[in-house]
């Protein structure tokens, strides 16, 4: 390059870096996570899809804009209420890139409907699916026994409902016997443990051990928040298939749960259902009071023993990474299941789509016929076939015949059957000249047949 050294750097063109698409897409992926980690999203859910992993996947739309949504089993499972297209809703949640497809989207740990409460809409929502079931029908439900010996109680055995009911129990009948499940009656778990309560008395080895007549429910009263274990779809199913007749005393009597509408008989208080259960009176024995203020302390210990030791692992760097990844796995296998369900119903449209096709044509011929017609052309075609490649076959040796006449024709070797020869000085080139020749050179000649070779005497010049 001529001209000034320092021009020509300061025009040299830049070195250019070429990314691969997973390492580009990895780049983002990582500034964008770090940039939105908390961001909260309203808009319109369309194309809901439930995976049968746990997964939900769906759109939110707004306007003509849209953003595609993945919320993993461990927080879709807590959702109070079912989304559905349709919905407006406000997403919380981290931005991210699925890599399969580079394409943006939203991890989303919770939802909230908008305009009516999450808790309100769930619990329309599990009511109106358990109505339809006839979960709430009263052919379905058991009558009351009249006096009935013995009676399980599922609550929590610190509350102030328990004990009202046992002053009732014990002024009105000392001779019932009393059962108590300890269960929490509040938060998460408390419809798990309400639940084993009731499948408990259901169980062989409580009816052995003895048989209770009546299943009591009893929590006081509260707010929506506090009594919403007993909207839960799971309790309100083992309520429905207990063999022994169950009472919903939650809250007060303005307060209404999933669990009244299917219990045999709903009691407006705990107090109300002791009353409206037995007619005279019950001691219950300190012993058994202290035994189950024991059990109830030891499950809760244990329990807490259990929640901060999970807690302790699940904020471990290394579990998360794990989950995350098995996440995404996760989210992949449930992309190439529904891509593969798709194909093979298209698979399946197109074979059914010829197999009428070719049952129509079978339909509309005879078999015989169209074998016959087959068999004539095949024979026909075979003799015509046959004649071309015979003619071919002898223009083709014709064709030879001329090329070797025409070649033979050519060759040197034919020269020399009419007497000629071939003469070649010592160094083997051939003699075209008389005067390449001196005398005592050494020459060879190529005869039709065989060679000779001979010494030169004299020359003479044309």
């Amino acid at each position: 390059m001529s001209g000034d050294p320092q021009l020509g750097l300061f025009f040299q063109a830049p070195a250019r870096r070429v990314w691969t698409v997973r390492d580009l897409v990895s780049t983002v992926r990582t500034a964008v996570e770090r940039e939105y980690t908390d961001v909260y999203v309203e808009g319109e859910i369309s194309n809901y899809r439930p995976a049968e992993s746990g997964h939900l996947y769906f759109t939110l739309k707004d306007g003509d804009s849209q953003l595609r949504i993945v919320m993993f089993r461990t927080q879709a499972r807590l959702l109070r209420f079912k989304p559905a297209n349709g919905m407006q809703i406000i997403a919380r949640g981290r931005i991210t890139i699925y890599e399969a497809r580079g394409e943006l989207q939203l991890s989303a740990e919770y939802l909230e409907p908008k305009g009516a409460g999450a808790l309100q809409v769930a619990f329309e929502q599990l009511k109106a699916k358990l109505a339809e079931e006839g979960l709430f029908d009263s052919a379905r439900k058991r009558p009351m026994p009249a006096m009935p010996r013995s009676i399980g109680i599922v609550t929590s055995p610190r509350g102030a409902a328990v004990q009202d009911m046992l002053n009732i129990l014990k002024r009105r009948h000392e001779g019932v016997h009393v059962l108590i499940f300890p269960a929490q009656v509040q938060g998460e778990g408390a419809a798990l443990e309400v639940s084993a309560g009731i499948r408990y008395f259901n169980s062989p080895g409580a009816k052995k051990l003895g048989a209770v007549d009546i299943i009591i429910i009893a929590r006081g009263g509260g707010s929506v928040e506090d009594l919403w274990a007993f909207n839960n779809e799971g309790l309100a199913r083992t309520i429905a298939a207990s063999d022994i007749p169950v009472i919903s005393a939650v809250g007060h009597e303005t307060d209404f749960t999933i669990a009244d509408f299917v219990a045999d008989l709903r009691a407006p208080t705990p107090s109300a259902a002791a009353e409206l259960v037995i007619e005279s009176k019950h001691q219950i024995t300190e012993r058994v009071a202290a035994l189950q203020q024991r059990l109830a302390r030891a499950a809760r210990y244990r329990l807490l023993m259990a929640r901060s030791k999970f807690s302790d692992l699940s904020k471990h760097a290394s579990f998360a990474r794990i989950t995350d990844l098995l996440n995404r796995r996760q989210q992949r296998i449930d992309e190439l299941v529904y891509r593969l369900a798709g194909a093979e119903a298209n698979a399946l449209r197109r074979l059914r789509s010829r197999v009428d096709l070719a049952q129509t044509r079978i339909r509309a011929h005879d078999l015989r016929r169209v074998l016959a017609g087959f068999r004539h052309q095949i024979d026909s075609t075979t003799g015509r076939l046959s004649s071309a490649v015979h003619q071919h076959l002898q223009q083709k040796l014709a064709r030879v015949d001329q090329a070797t006449a025409r070649l033979n024709a050519l060759s040197p070797l034919s020269i020399l059957d009419r007497g000629y020869a071939l003469v070649f000085d010592a160094a083997g080139n051939l003699i075209k000249d008389a005067t390449q020749l001196q005398p005592e050179d050494t020459i060879s000649a190529r005869l039709s047949r065989g060679t000779f070779t001979a010494s030169i005497k004299s020359t003479q010049k044309a």
